[in-house]
């Protein structure tokens, strides 16, 4: 289990999508919900992008923004 929390850029760096293609997936819910850590900082857990590239590892997608 990953413990901590990563923010937009080192999440985009893992799962190569764009920020705006980022950003709705977390609306709809494809991608997890981001944490208000303070007003001006955003993060995501580490735990759940790593259920989220091993989820999709699994599924073998190779376009992640098409991940439903």
């Amino acid at each position: 289990m990953r413990i901590g929390f990563l923010r937009l850029k080192q999440v985009l760096h893992l799962i190569p999508v764009s920020k705006s293609t980022w950003w709705e997936g977390c609306k709809t819910g494809r991608y997890p919900k981001p944490i208000k850590l303070s007003p001006r900082t955003t993060a995501w857990k580490a735990e759940d992008i790593a259920t989220l590239i091993e989820e999709l590892g699994a599924k073998g997608v190779s376009n992640v923004s098409s991940h439903r």
